[in-house]
């Protein structure tokens, strides 16, 4: 757009002025680019939520599979083409910024979460589970989690939580949609990286089935994972 000025017996003043008023459009355009550029970007780490079903394997026959979860069984229909992922041993080098991971931790007396376990999920199951929930049978003393989360810029503190992970040192930072938590990693933590991979189920595996639900209420799934807790004692698989 060409705008016109008009210059007077002070035109050399007006013209600085209509000059430091240009200079700090363009410094305010450039910043609120760079605002923009930022919140998008800080929008971008934060993977969408992925529907899915977590909890013991009851029958799969290629099918369909049977789920037992907290809220009870769910049936969930397969559809082709399947891809089944397993864990393969990997190390926290292997997690960078743009990494989705789960922790499986445990509150310490302190309060602070301590991790057994961290799972680095590949591109295409980022967003599953996202979130951070309390796994402990009824009744149980202890208090275990499950936080999956995206990995966000390395912070001085890091907790673990479903969503964004920072990672500083032996801490991991998770944000998730609507919270985030820190756990500190020790280093005997077995770390795996959840690969699609050729797998055998069996009834009591516990499995995790990315889900869409049909107009007619079915579910139906293309991704499976087969979860292998940590061994005992944090020893590697």
């Amino acid at each position: 757009m060409n705008i016109a000025q008009t210059y007077g017996a002070d035109s050399g003043l007006q013209g600085h002025k209509s000059a430091a008023r240009g200079l700090m459009q363009r410094v305010g355009l450039v910043l609120f680019g760079c605002m923009v550029f930022i919140g998008v970007t800080e929008a971008q780490q934060v993977a969408a939520p992925i529907e899915g079903v977590i909890g013991k394997l009851q029958s799969f026959d290629g099918k369909s599979l049977e789920v037992m979860t907290a809220a009870g069984a769910v049936h969930v229909a397969v559809k082709q083409p399947l891809t089944t992922y397993k864990q393969i041993p990997s190390d926290l080098s292997h997690i960078t910024a743009s990494s989705y991971v789960g922790v499986a931790s445990a509150e310490q007396a302190d309060g602070k979460q301590v991790a057994k376990q961290v799972f680095i999920f590949p591109a295409e199951l980022s967003g599953a589970a996202e979130g951070s929930v309390l796994t402990d049978p009824p009744g149980a003393t202890t208090h275990s989690r499950m936080t999956n989360g995206s990995v966000s810029v390395p912070a001085a503190h890091s907790r673990m939580t479903n969503g964004t992970v920072q990672k500083s040192g032996t801490m991991l930072v998770v944000n998730y949609q609507g919270g985030s938590q820190t756990v500190s990693v020790p280093a005997n933590v077995p770390v795996t990286e959840v690969a699609p991979q050729k797998v055998t189920f069996s009834p009591g595996d516990v499995v995790y089935a990315t889900t869409q639900k049909l107009p007619d209420g079915t579910l139906v799934t293309d991704k499976i994972f087969q979860f292998i807790p940590a061994a005992p004692g944090g020893a590697k698989q």
